[in-house]
Formats: C-alpha cells, structure tokens, sequence
C-alpha cells in the first residue's frame, strides 16, 4: 500500500472527472487510457494551431530550439518530430493544459494542489517518424517526488500502424534505471535492463481521435515508427503536485514551469524516499539524446 501513496496524493479524495476504477487502474499499472475523452470542439481548435506552427516550420532546414525537424524535413513534405513547449507558444495551448478536461484529470490523481510543469507536441510522420525507445520520464526532469504524470492527448486517430506509444504496465513500481551509457545521457534504458522487463506485456493503446492517456513518472514506455500513410500528433502535458520540486531539469527553460493550476501552493516540499537520477543540464530532445545526434 506504501507504494500507491507515493502516487496519489488522496486516494479518498472525491473525483471530479474520473471513476474509481480508473484511478485505481492508473495506481495499479502506472497509467490509464480514456477513449475519446477530449471533445471535438477543442480538438478542432488544436489541431488549427497546430496545422499553423507546421506551416511556420516549412521555412526551416534544419532544428531549432522550438522545432525538432526529422530527417527528410523540407519546405513541401515538412516532416516535424516535435514542436516544443506549445503551452509557452500560443494562448490555445495554455488554456488547453490550464483548463480543461487534461488539468482536471490530473487533479483527479495528484491534486488537489497540482501545477503545470511542461508541454510539448511530439508528431510522427507517415512512413518513418522517430522511435523512441524504452524510457523513463523522471531522469530527464528529477523531482522530490514521484507524483510527476504526462496526459497524453491523441489528435488524430491512432491505430496500432502508427507508432503509437506502449506502456509497461506495473513498471512505476519497479527499479528506477540508469539512463547512462557510462558518462553519456542517453535517455534509455540499456539493453540488459530491456532483458529483464517484461517488454511483451507492454499496452499500446488505439482509439479515436480525443483519447487521452496518463502515465506516471516511473513507467516504462516508448514507440516504434510510423509504417502508416497518416500523421500522428500527441499533445502531451505535464503536471506534478505543488509539492514536488526539481532537483534540475532539462525542460525548465518553460516560463510557466510550475504555474498553479489547481489548489495552493505548497509551503513544505514532500520527499519520496527512493532515490532519482539526475540528468544533465545541457537541453536537448529525446530524440536527439536518444539518437546521439550531437
């Protein structure tokens, strides 16, 4: 029982948006996936802006601080792995992460005293996009605790073709793995550790467009390419509860990095005794660090 409160905050705590078992389902497997929870009339709104910074990013040969470009990028075919920080880049996409139906799922699990950590957009092109191998999220980000969960909303829909994100159910529990190759940050876990995981047993949720997933800190994840002949765009945001605070962060270049959402701030950090790794400083994407672009 110790483990689950590590999570959660209050278990007992009325829910506003989610149901007892899927709580209990996120405590259980380390996440939980909500079909079509998004609405269309935001989706519509999202995926204009996004359309918009894609279009922007046809001027581009090569990344920037905001635009991670894949291989094969150009002015007709632009071909995007990630838009960073979106919620700092246009007030659609903060209203989105600060109140909507994303921050009340997160209050549901980890508030009710919850703030806003990062955001990003990650896009998989049609017939390629990045692999993103085995992970775990808290090394990049480490925190005081383990209360840090990404809600993941799929604005196109996902079918198992498209390199659509697979979790390991019950690795939030598990060890927490080096993600270094000696004195290099790779950001994965090595293949020995893959070994030990039961990998087979991993989820990778489908659904329409507007399903949401949440994930823990802790939970082992990644992706495979695109080998469908349709985009994949997930808008991803982080959340943690107000009293979980970063050791270093590679993403707190973010201005609204730990902006409340929901609740009070806190006045005491709260510890999680297990220890965290710590990344380094330097900034770079997943995809770069995972790829050793350097």
């Amino acid at each position: 029982m110790a483990s689950l409160t590590r999570i959660v905050n209050d278990q007992e705590r009325p829910l506003g948006v989610l149901n007892p078992e899927q709580r209990l389902a996120y405590i259980r497997d380390g996440f939980v996936v909500l079909p079509g929870r998004v609405g269309e009339d935001w989706l519509a709104r999202l995926r204009e802006i996004t359309d918009e910074f894609v279009e922007k990013s046809r001027l581009l040969s090569e990344s920037t601080p905001l635009f991670d470009l894949e291989e094969g990028h150009c002015a007709a075919r632009p071909r995007l792995r990630r838009l960073v920080s979106p919620a700092d880049l246009h007030p659609t996409f903060w209203e989105f992460v600060s109140e909507s139906v994303v921050a009340d799922i997160a209050d549901d699990l980890i508030g009710p005293d919850l703030k806003f950590h990062h955001s990003k957009l990650n896009f998989k092109a049609p017939g390629g996009g990045e692999e993103v191998k085995w992970h775990q999220d808290i090394q990049f980000w480490p925190h005081t605790n383990y209360s840090p969960l990404t809600v993941g909303v799929f604005l196109d829909d996902v079918t198992t073709d498209m390199g659509n994100v697979g979790f390991i159910p019950g690795s939030h529990d598990g060890p927490l793995y080096d993600q270094y190759d000696g004195e290099r940050w790779v950001g994965c876990l090595k293949d020995a550790d893959c070994a030990q995981l039961d990998t087979q047993s991993a989820v990778y949720p489908e659904g329409p467009a507007g399903t949401v997933t949440v994930h823990n800190c802790r939970t082992v994840h990644g992706s495979s390419q695109n080998s469908s002949d349709r985009n994949r765009r997930l808008l991803l945001q982080t959340y943690a509860a107000a009293d979980a605070f970063t050791y270093t962060d590679l993403v707190k270049k973010s201005p609204r990095g730990d902006t409340l959402v929901r609740g009070h701030a806190a006045r005491w950090a709260r510890h999680d005794p297990r220890p965290c790794q710590v990344g380094p400083s330097r900034v770079r994407t997943i995809f770069e660090v995972q790829q050793r672009e350097d």
